[in-house]
């Protein structure tokens, strides 16, 4: 028996590392080596610091947000869920390695009987006792053809996709209190400026009621100044609403109340974000976290097709155990009580209607899809980029024109309200200056807050917002998880 029990464990080292795994070749990324160019991109230079080793401190300038983002990565549901899932996948990567190795087990079992005289063979009643004490594996199977290793392989794959997908949770949590405080601080200048507009509506209101007493405004005058008045009370109202739901949805990403504490807010027009640099599209492959999950995953299933044709040739499992028995509980670690069970078992599948073949097709378009999934996550990571370079340049632009634009209504009201008030003008052509102005000064606060956002946004799809500080270097793991 010992010869053949070493001969069989000398057959299972040699062929342990035997493995069906396909040779994973990473696809090659379905996007071109640089971004697009023309009239709405900016001219593109080398970067000394990619944007994804830039800190999120040093991006956001304003100390109320980064007490926000400081906060919300504490008390963030989704994120503590997405840590979570971490440890959930770690136990079951130890579950199913566990497999690898023999599982042995200790068990002790004692009875005591008693037979009636009418059921014994020799007429008399009988008590008939047994006690035993074992140790022992149960049917270990040998990982000849590497099937639960592949196993073991893609729960580990998966285990390393989770850790990912909390990077990418936590990049998508930064850039969403980013851009739900900036709307928020958006709405707030907003809801001031219709405040300060209606007064000065209100005031030409009754300028306008004064003159109409008197005989020189008309009442469709009357009646235009009433209808900028009602309409200033309308958006007044809107950004009253706004602002209350902005405050609940930056609660919501926080995961608990607005500090109290919270520093002064500084104005949209501040310097409030740092540029960051564009770098290659190569450099997504290797800083975007969701790409980093996707291939994971597609390693998964790259090690499930080795399972899968490891399915396909014989499995040998082994059970053995060694112990004492003993009709008395005194006798039971006594010479001459040893026992031992050796019980080998081999599985050779013969015929099973195709479901091995087909098994091993699922697994293999189930790869080809996790490669189509993959190479999109690329082409939408690209896309996002390309999208936030174009908005830079445009948005830049637009901002400048819509600031001259702001400046012209400003003169324009200015002159507007001269003439009004030496009477060489009606109240009409004022109370249009005053419109205008109005309508000018929404758009540059809703310009720049889309400026803003958009920079928000390019920060994140170049895969800023895992790290703190700049300069801080934390990789994420590679290693298994600790049993």
């Amino acid at each position: 028996m010992s010869k053949s029990l070493l001969s069989l464990a000398v057959t299972a080292f040699v062929l342990s590392g035997c493995s069906l795994i396909p040779d994973y070749q990473r696809p090659e990324a379905p996007v071109a080596a640089q971004y697009p160019q023309g009239p709405a991109y900016s001219p593109t230079e080398a970067a000394s610091k990619a944007a994804a080793e830039q800190g999120w401190r040093q991006f956001f300038h304003d100390p109320a947000l980064q007490q926000l983002i400081q906060t919300a990565l504490v008390n963030n549901r989704d994120l503590r869920v997405a840590a979570l899932n971490i440890d959930a996948y770690a136990a079951q990567y130890r579950i199913q390695r566990a497999d690898l190795f023999p599982a042995v087990s200790a068990s002790g079992s004692g009875s005591r009987q008693r037979t009636p005289a009418n059921m014994s063979q020799t007429g008399e009643s009988s008590i008939t006792s047994s006690y035993s004490a074992t140790l022992g594996v149960s049917a270990y199977e040998l990982d000849l053809f590497g099937r639960v290793r592949s196993l073991s392989d893609q729960a580990l794959q998966n285990y390393f996709a989770t850790e990912e997908a909390r990077r990418s949770t936590q990049i998508s949590l930064v850039a969403s209190v980013a851009n739900a405080y900036l709307t928020w601080q958006a709405d707030k200048e907003l809801l001031k400026l219709t405040e300060d507009t209606l007064k000065a509506f209100d005031e030409s209101y009754k300028l306008t009621l004064r003159s109409n007493e008197v005989g020189v405004a008309s009442a469709l005058e009357v009646s235009q100044s009433r209808t900028s008045v009602e309409n200033a009370k309308v958006q007044l109202a809107r950004y009253t609403r706004q602002v209350a739901q902005d405050q609940n949805s930056l609660a919501l990403l926080l995961g608990s109340t607005i500090p109290d504490n919270l520093p002064a807010a500084q104005p949209l027009a501040a310097d409030l974000l740092s540029e960051v640099p564009a770098g290659l599209p190569s450099d997504l492959l290797q800083r975007r976290p969701d790409i980093l999950e996707a291939e994971h995953k597609l390693l998964a299933a790259n090690a499930n097709i080795g399972a899968a044709r490891a399915a396909f040739f014989p499995s040998i499992s082994l059970t053995a155990n060694a112990g004492t028995l003993s009709p008395d509980l005194s006798g039971l670690f006594k010479g001459g009580s040893g026992t031992w069970l050796f019980s080998p078992q081999i599985n050779l599948p013969i015929f099973n209607a195709g479901a091995l073949r087909a098994s091993l097709d699922y697994a293999k378009i189930q790869k080809e899809i996790t490669v189509s999934q993959y190479e999109k996550t690329i082409q939408t990571a690209f896309q996002e980029v390309s999208d936030g370079l174009a908005a830079r340049q445009t948005y830049n632009q637009q901002l400048q024109a819509q600031t001259d634009f702001v400046n012209a209504n400003q003169d324009y009201y200015r002159l507007a309200e001269r003439r009004y008030r030496i009477g060489i003008d009606s109240n009409l052509t004022f109370l249009d200056a005053q419109r205008s102005l109005f309508s000018a000064q929404q758009s540059l606060i809703t310009d720049r807050l889309s400026q803003l956002t958009s920079e928000v946004t390019l920060y994140k799809a170049l895969g800023g917002g895992w790290y703190e500080q700049t300069g801080q270097n934390r990789p994420v793991s590679d290693q298994p998880p600790k049993a």
